[in-house]
C-alpha cells in the first residue's frame, strides 16, 4: 500500500479557525462570502468539534473551543473578483481595513476584519509585470504610496 504525504484534496498547509461557540456562524459566513463549500462537521453549535470548508482549492478547518483565548487568524486569499468578495463581506458585518489597492507586483489587495475577529487579505491578480516593469513600478511614487497605505493600516481584532 502506498501512502502520500498530503491527502488528496488538501495542501501542505491547512489553517485552523477557532471560535468560542460561533463556528457554525463562521461556516455560514465563509460559504456566503467566498462561495465556499462546507465539507462536513462533527457536533452542533455551539460545540462543533471539527468542521471543514473548501475555499477555492484549499481546505480550512474550524472548531469551537469556549475556554480558549481569542485566536484571530490572518488569511490571504486569491479571488477572481475582489470587489464583489469585499462587498459580500461588508454586507455580513465585516469592517474594511484597507480598500482595494493595486501594488507594484501586480496584485490588487484589500483587507477586511470579519465579525469573528479574523483578518482576511483579498488578492486579485490584475497585472503581470515583466522584470523591468517590476523594477520601474517599485520606484513609481504611486506604487510607493499604495504600499505605504496598505502597510499603515491599523488592525486590532474585535469580537
Amino acid at each position: 500500500m502506498t501512502t502520500t504525504t498530503v491527502p488528496e484534496g488538501y495542501h501542505t498547509v491547512t489553517p485552523w479557525l477557532i471560535t468560542r461557540g460561533r463556528t457554525a456562524e463562521l461556516i455560514d459566513f465563509i460559504v456566503d462570502v467566498f462561495d465556499a463549500t462546507e465539507l462536513g462537521r462533527v457536533g452542533e453549535a455551539p460545540e462543533i468539534g471539527h468542521a471543514e470548508v473548501r475555499i477555492g482549492d484549499s481546505v480550512v478547518m474550524l472548531f469551537d473551543r469556549p475556554g480558549w483565548p481569542l485566536t484571530p487568524a490572518f488569511l490571504r486569499l486569491y479571488v477572481a473578483d475582489d470587489a464583489a468578495t469585499l462587498h459580500r463581506a461588508t454586507a455580513r458585518d465585516s469592517r474594511v481595513v484597507t480598500e482595494p489597492t493595486e501594488l507594484f507586483w501586480g496584485d490588487r489587495v484589500s483587507r477586511f476584519a470579519d465579525p469573528f475577529g479574523n483578518l482576511w487579505w483579498l488578492h486579485q491578480r490584475v497585472a503581470e509585470p515583466t522584470a523591468d516593469e517590476l523594477e520601474a513600478r517599485m520606484a513609481d511614487p504611486a506604487f510607493v504610496e499604495a504600499m505605504n497605505y496598505v502597510q499603515s493600516a491599523d488592525f486590532t481584532p474585535r469580537t
